[in-house]
């Protein structure tokens, strides 16, 4: 094999066939660059060698034989072909037996010297190997026995033992590959060169130096994500907004009109954000609170300044449900305070449609035409909407803001100054952006993904809510519960179903792990509810009597709006309300985020333990969101250790903070940021656990960057720098 450069493409490389191409490439692997960091995620310990004699059951180890028979039989009863082989050495004999491999019989044949790794088993007065790993002795470095195994991520049809095959010899053959840390930082820290971390990742002699590379390139992409932070937060500095003033007297008079009192958390936020409109230069500023504590009354009220001053506001957020909550939040808002401030015009507009609120009593449908030209007009200083608002929808175009001035974004935290700037017409300003979170992010993460925004705080729930009532439900106390929920019901209340799956599967054990041996007495499959199987359940035999309505991601955005408008006018809201139309929502985890429902009391989550826990915490805080008493009631058929343990920690965590920081040690980053819309790797989300490493990126990112902004010193690390903005997904 000639020398290999990182970026030749796989298919280039002579012996790797189309089939073995195909399933690399279901794992985005298509040049030795992507193969080579897909990196092992643990090592099978069969460094030692042990002679026959030596083996005890329960053992997984490795020993060296020579092959003295091999045979195939079939099992009728269990339909399948065994491969049995008399392995021996020095000291005694072993029976290895794999099953449904029969073409091992033509590569371990008699007279052949082998390794055998796996799980030593005991059957009948005699031990055996079960299902070993196998590896003829050659010349070659081992790949698959007598070492550390590395087991890799894998697809159909591509298991370890076939990414091993490829990646040794490729690491044999590679070119040198360039160091990009700069050498102070490499000393510093005792990390080991690009190409030994490398090596040392994928076949380590000991597992600490599979930690240290580990280790390695865990800070890499922090490091870089750092400098990026610093980039960013230094070229915003350097950008004009459009300062917006507030008038405090008016201020004061729009708050004493609100039919509740700010938090003394959502007084300092509002501050906060006032102070940072009124620069020159554009806010990127994070609104993070608990679930149900205010976030939207203070964005709404940056949004009026904003309109006072005569500009423009895009609100979006991520799904058509949570648009539609927030225009009609505002208008509920909104007309409360038209005795002392002249609302703006607010607009909506979604993939399905748009209309516009003239002011608290008047709202109309309004043609996608006639609605760009108001916006183009300056005549709606108020837009919500999906992300449509800013690239279109299909082949409808974006809208074209002339006077916007602030961008607020909901539960899209990277939403970035490319796109900020695809709302503008004057691009020589940049709007103040606003992101907001109900989603409980821990310090450390904080720190990292978004170090380039300041962050304000929402800490308390407002006046008269009451802490949410959490009870784990196991199996035998179903029928309890839902008494429970009728009574609720009764006493004029509404409920939440959430499930995990929209439709039942056609076969359910193939949708469950199939990791199970021969010698399993029971397979036992757990039953995942689906909505509609849950609807059915539940409004035929359950609650007969009551009204009991579905919604899900597959419904059209009208089905939605129908269900959701018959559900949420229930009242108890202190911004209005009427008596509702459904008892009961059986829905999926569509209503995650941003739904606002006073007079729903009980939140039920089916199958909780397969969710995650800032999940279960979004779900949670659907209700709570009036004066009456809320419960969440979290079901579960699982007894694992794990599951409950989880489902403890939301019922006892005092608020968001304190569970992400649980989850953070339990489930890692994903669980808040979801690796797709970081574009992290995985390491540097794994990395995300680590606060030294996290500390130690983010010092080594500050002095290089003080030391010089443009990188020009440090080529290879500019280079590099390149390529992680445009492999990583900052939006």
């Amino acid at each position: 094999m000639p020398m290999l450069k990182v970026d030749t493409p796989l298919s280039e490389i002579s012996g790797i066939g189309p089939a073995f191409l195909k399933r690399l490439e279901r794992l985005g692997i298509r040049t030795v660059r992507d193969l080579l960091f897909h990196f092992p995620f643990r090592y099978e310990d069969f460094s030692r060698v042990y002679t026959i004699a030596e083996l005890e059951p329960g053992q997984h180890a490795t020993i060296q034989g020579t092959i003295e028979d091999v045979k195939d039989r079939r099992s009728f009863r269990r339909r399948m072909t065994i491969t049995e082989a008399q392995i021996a050495d020095e000291t005694g004999t072993i029976r290895a037996v794999w099953f449904n491999q029969p073409y091992l019989k033509n590569t371990i044949r008699p007279g052949r010297a082998a390794n055998f790794s796996g799980k030593v088993s005991f059957s009948e007065g005699e031990l055996y190997l079960s299902q070993p790993t196998h590896e003829l002795l050659q010349s070659h470095e081992t790949r698959h026995t007598a070492r550390l195994v590395p087991i890799y991520p894998e697809t159909r049809g591509l298991t370890s033992r076939g990414l091993r095959f490829l990646i040794q010899p490729i690491l044999a053959h590679l070119e040198p590959l360039a160091e990009w840390i700069p050498k102070e930082i490499l000393e510093a820290q005792n990390f080991p060169a690009l190409t030994d971390a490398l090596r040392n990742i994928h076949f380590p002699d000991a597992l600490e130096d599979a930690d240290a590379a580990r280790k390695r390139f865990a800070f890499e992409d922090l490091f870089l994500l750092q400098l990026v932070n610093l980039e960013q937060k230094t070229s915003l500095a350097h950008e004009r907004a459009t300062p917006l003033q507030t008038d405090l007297e008016w201020l004061k008079r729009v708050l004493h009109a609100l039919p509740f009192a700010l938090t003394e958390s959502q007084k300092r936020s509002l501050w906060e954000i006032a102070k940072d409109i009124a620069k020159p230069a554009p806010m990127n500023r994070l609104l993070q609170g608990d679930v149900g504590s205010g976030k939207t009354v203070i964005a709404a009220l940056a949004a009026l300044i904003a309109a006072k001053s005569g500009f423009q506001t895009a609100f979006m957020a991520p799904t058509e449900v949570l648009a539609r909550q927030h225009f009609e939040t505002l208008q509920k808002l909104f007309s409360k305070i038209s005795a002392v401030a002249e609302p703006p015009h607010v607009g909506l507009l979604t993939g399905s449609g748009a209309k516009i609120l003239y002011d608290a009593s008047l709202e109309a449908e309004a043609k996608r035409n006639a609605f760009h030209e108001e916006t183009r007009g300056g005549k709606i200083p108020i837009v919500v909407g999906t992300h449509a608002l800013i690239s279109g929808s299909g082949k409808k175009p974006p809208l074209i803001f002339p006077k916007l001035a602030l961008v607020v974004v909901d539960e899209q935290h990277r939403f970035g100054v490319r796109q900020r700037a695809a709302l503008l017409t004057n691009k020589n300003v940049t709007p103040h952006l606003l992101s907001m979170s109900a989603t409980p992010i821990p310090r450390t993460v904080m720190l990292t993904i978004f170090g380039d925004l300041d962050i304000s705080t929402i800490t308390e729930l407002p006046t008269g809510r009451k802490p949410i009532i959490t009870k784990i439900v196991s199996a035998e106390k179903r029928a309890q519960a839902y008494a429970f929920i009728r009574g609720q019901i009764k006493m004029g209340r509404q409920a939440f179903v959430i499930c995990p799956r929209i439709e039942p599967p056609e076969n359910t054990k193939e949708i469950y792990d199939s990791r199970f041996t021969i010698y399993d007495k029971e397979f036992k499959i757990l039953e995942l509810k689906s909505v509609k199987e849950e609807y059915e359940k539940l409004s035929t035999k359950i609650f007969p009597d009551l009204r009991v309505a579905m919604l899900h991601g597959q419904m059209r955005p009208k089905e939605k709006e129908t269900v959701m408008r018959a559900f949420s006018s229930g009242g108890g809201s202190s911004l209005g309300g009427q008596k509702h139309e459904i008892d009961i929502l059986v829905c999926t985890s569509v209503i995650e985020v941003g739904v606002d429902i006073p007079n729903a009391t009980v939140m039920m989550i089916e199958g909780s333990d397969r969710f995650g826990l800032a999940q279960l915490y979004q779900f949670r805080g659907r209700v709570g969101r009036s004066a009456h008493q809320s419960y969440c009631l979290l079901f579960t058929d699982s007894d694992s250790k794990t599951a409950q343990t989880r489902l403890k920690a939301i019922v006892e965590a005092k608020n968001g903070f304190e569970l992400a920081e649980m989850d953070l040690k339990l489930r890692g980053p994903g669980q808040f940021l979801g690796t797709e819309q970081t574009g992290l790797p995985d390491l540097a989300m794994r990395g995300l656990q680590d606060t030294q490493l996290i500390k130690s990126s983010r010092d080594a990112a500050q002095a290089i960057f003080a030391r010089d902004a443009s990188l020009r010193t440090y080529p290879t690390l500019n280079k590099k720098m390149n390529e992680f903005r445009a492999s990583v997904h900052f939006e």
